[in-house]
């Protein structure tokens, strides 16, 4: 089993700035993609941005320009760095990672969610 913990979300100001982080732990062998979404009541959740394990990135139009996502491999850990945040922005965001296991087998995991709010 892997856990994902998040951490640093919270109120913000429009046009601020928040940093998430999200910590892998347990049973790790490999981690792979690595990846944050978010989700509104009412509305299904969305892809934010993901990240390879070599580093290669992926952004939702939504937030290209304005977030931006990294991972230490070494600590199983990814961030998302969002600036110039909207009211728009305002959703709980989930850290996602799909994890590889010895013998080819791969399972998808998710943390429990950290609320951002913008006001504007």
């Amino acid at each position: 089993q892997v856990q994902l913990v998040e951490s640093g979300g919270g109120l913000v100001q429009a046009g601020g700035s928040l940093r998430l982080s999200c910590a892998a732990s347990g049973s790790i062998f490999r981690i792979n993609t690595m990846g944050w979404y978010r989700q509104v009541p009412g509305k299904r959740r969305e892809l934010v941005a993901t990240v390879t394990r070599g580093g290669s990135t992926n952004y939702a139009d939504s937030v290209k320009g304005r977030f931006t996502i990294s991972r230490d491999n070494a600590k199983n850990t990814v961030y998302l760095q969002m600036d110039s945040l909207k009211p728009e922005d305002t959703a709980v965001y989930y850290c996602n990672a799909d994890h590889y296991y010895l013998g080819g087998d791969t399972m998808e995991y998710w943390g429990q969610g950290t609320q951002v709010t913008v006001s504007s």
